[in-house]
């Protein structure tokens, strides 16, 4: 009767454990990126009462006598279940869809103690460091490396350790102009020998974001021939010329594309531009060119940043039109996700039984893509704690009755003596 009722307090001792998974994970419903946990019990120890005998010549084979000292907790282990995508209408808010976690640091620099999330709830510091919003937590992956002049494409080295994510925030960028393009018409009427037939000037960029004046003027020397020259600056220099020649139809066969080579100044370089001209016709009307594009553009400064879904790259968005890469997210996986250390403030810390973090980019490796503009919300499962949470009372009640039978069974003993 002792013995019953160990075992019965052992398993109301349990059954309160198994509560408080139920209450943490019911606790944890609207936290993002909340995996469920989920408790497994084992039967306790058993108390060898009478050995078996293996059969003989005359006598079959007898089970041994065991009674069972109660249960036990076998394991919490947290669910890694795909949680439910919600919108947040924020660029900087990103979900995983698949494996994989968010890698943060509460240093920054290179060799960091790293911790795991799922929370993807970014945005900036006041020093312009990408961090988690709840937690502070500086959000690690790759900055990229700008090539050339002010303006140069930028690209990440993601061979490179990972470190906290810096946000230009003050920066401005300018892009020097490198195609330009010239529509219209030359006069096929036009006087052969003419000088100055046709003129038009364009704006372009140079590497410093300066618009420069370009005058590009067009002669006739003889018929379906033109010749164009471009200068630019006071007093005027040239800076690219060549021929145009046109078949007796006005299209043009040869010639339809031109460089001008735009002069250093005022601290910028020499940029070289590519003028196309294949839109350029030889019709039996007045001499009419224009510009109609050119990819240059102005100084424009930082006014946001977006994440680009699936990729994980930092954008940054400027005044001026220009979206530039700034760095690109890691994520990171584990063999064993369940082995994580849970730190609390949707942290995990890498643990025994984890493997080690294996860090990439995102849609790669067997890492999840990202989704920005939501969050991942809790996958704990309503129904399934209830019931869980039902089981753990009934238990937790049926162990309390056995204590109560048990008391009852002494009483009637210490009765006896009466």
């Amino acid at each position: 009767m002792l013995r019953s009722m160990f075992t019965a307090i052992g398993a109301l001792t349990l059954h309160q454990s198994f509560m408080d998974v139920v209450a943490d994970n019911l606790a944890n419903v609207n936290t993002p990126g909340y995996k469920a946990s989920r408790a497994s019990f084992q039967d306790q120890i058993a108390q060898l009462i009478q050995t078996g005998a293996a059969p003989g010549t005359n006598l079959g084979g007898v089970n041994p006598t065991q009674i069972g000292l109660g249960v036990r907790l076998g394991s919490v282990t947290s669910t890694f279940t795909q949680g439910s995508l919600q919108s947040t209408g924020r660029s900087t808010d990103l979900a995983i869809q698949g494996d994989g976690f968010f890698v943060y640091t509460n240093s920054g620099s290179a060799g960091a103690t790293q911790f795991y999330s799922r929370d993807g709830s970014l945005g900036l510091d006041a020093n312009g460091v990408l961090v988690n919003n709840s937690t502070g937590m500086r959000a690690m992956g790759w900055t990229a490396v700008t090539s050339g002049s002010t303006g140069g494409s930028a690209a990440v080295d993601t061979s490179q350790p990972i470190a906290a994510i810096q946000i230009p925030v003050d920066s401005a960028v300018a892009r020097a102009t490198a195609n330009a393009t010239l529509v219209g018409n030359l006069d096929s009427a036009a006087a052969s020998g003419s000088v100055g037939q046709a003129t038009t000037t364009l704006g372009v960029y140079d590497s410093l974001g300066a618009l420069r004046t370009v005058t590009v003027t067009f002669q006739h020397p003889s018929s379906n021939n033109w010749a164009w020259t471009a200068t630019t600056g006071s007093p005027a220099s040239a800076i690219g010329s060549g021929t145009l020649t046109f078949d007796t139809n006005g299209v043009l066969t040869s010639g339809s594309s031109g460089t001008l080579t735009l002069p250093a100044g005022g601290g910028s370089s020499s940029t070289a531009i590519t003028l196309d001209m294949s839109d350029l016709t030889q019709l039996a009307t007045s001499s009419s060119v224009a510009a109609s594009s050119q990819d240059g553009l102005a100084a424009g400064s930082l006014t946001g940043i977006n994440v680009i879904s699936s990729t994980g790259q930092v954008v940054g968005l400027y005044s001026n039109g220009l979206q530039q890469v700034i760095g690109q997210l890691a994520l990171a996986t584990f063999v064993n996700s369940s082995g994580l250390s849970r730190l609390g403030q949707n942290l995990y810390a890498q643990g025994l039984n984890s493997g080690e973090a294996r860090v990439g980019t995102a849609g790669a490796g067997g890492r999840g893509t990202l989704v920005s503009g939501y969050l991942e919300a809790s996958n704990v499962d309503l129904a399934q704690e209830f019931t869980n949470m039902i089981m753990a009372q009934r238990g937790f009640q049926a162990s309390s009755r056995v204590i109560t039978a048990s008391d009852e069974m002494l009483q009637e003993l210490v009765n006896l003596k009466r």
